[in-house]
């Protein structure tokens, strides 16, 4: 797809993503009701079936000639990250997305132990919060992400979602009934624009031969966040939900409310820095 068309796409591939939050609990639940091991059966064989997809039907887009060579030293995490270091924009956004997927790791770690603490949820009402919140960010990344790209553009998409986030794990961090979780769960899903958008910037801005390595520099991004959120969430949701010193079990997602606030600002520096005008277009 041409640039200006990318960052619909990622929004399109998001929702997808999305959607499995939602269907993958169901099936799974549903499938382990004919024994444990079932749902890990069924979803070997579904990505199995993926892979034969992949292999026979998507062919290699990029003709031959704009094709580089394999090097082992680009083709690793830190290769990697090295080689988006040499391009100082796209490093900037990365910077901004680890940090949005630190923040997003409160969700990933607590989310459960959270309403158990503070409503005494059972896991059926834990199981519904959690596919609510996967239905309409399959929605508004899928549907919406490039309905607000063509209209107020990838820079104010961005900003839009790391606003809507900010405010959205303020919410989460101090509801007091499950109305006002699931007004955090509503604002949270419209952060879903920034991931789609902020990758359609760094992709316009990455030679053809290396689209490949800046999927793989986000997903790098993604995976230090998920080692880094387990060892930081959980010990702050316990430290916050004893009966010692202040009691603040959403105290997580204070620290993620402050993380994407502090990502959104880094965001406005890396833009002023290299976009210029542009960022006022």
């Amino acid at each position: 797809f041409p640039p200006e068309e990318r960052a619909a796409k990622f929004g399109l591939l998001g929702g997808a993503g999305a959607a499995g939050i939602v269907l993958g609990p169901a099936i799974g639940g549903l499938l382990g009701e004919f024994g444990p091991r079932l749902p890990f059966v069924a979803a070997g064989v579904v990505s199995l079936l993926a892979a034969l997809a992949l292999w026979l039907k998507f062919p290699e887009t990029l003709p031959p000639e704009k094709r580089r060579a394999f090097t082992l030293a680009r083709a690793n995490p830190l290769g990697t990250l090295i080689q988006m270091a040499r391009l100082p924009f796209v490093f900037g956004i990365l910077v901004a997305l680890l940090l949005m997927s630190l923040a997003s790791q409160a969700t990933m770690t607590i989310w459960a132990f959270l309403l158990i603490e503070r409503f005494d949820w059972s896991p059926l009402h834990i199981g519904i919060s959690v596919a609510v919140y996967g239905a309409l960010l399959a929605g508004v990344q899928g549907a919406l992400t490039g309905v607000a790209i063509a209209r107020i553009g990838p820079l104010r998409t961005a900003a839009l979602g790391v606003l809507a986030g900010t405010v959205a794990f303020a919410i989460l961090a101090l509801a007091a009934s499950g109305s006002m979780l699931y007004l955090g769960i509503v604002i949270g899903a419209f952060g879903g624009l920034t991931f789609p958008a902020l990758q359609g910037l760094m992709s316009s801005r990455v030679d053809e031969d290396a689209q490949g390595e800046l999927q793989g520099a986000v997903a790098s991004i993604i995976a230090i966040a998920a080692i880094c959120g387990p060892l930081v969430m959980p010990p702050i949701f316990a430290a916050f939900s004893d009966a010692q010193g202040a009691y603040l079990p959403g105290a997580p997602f204070v620290l993620s409310s402050l993380l994407t606030a502090l990502a959104g600002m880094w965001l406005w520096r890396t833009i002023r820095r290299h976009l210029g005008g542009e960022a006022h277009a």
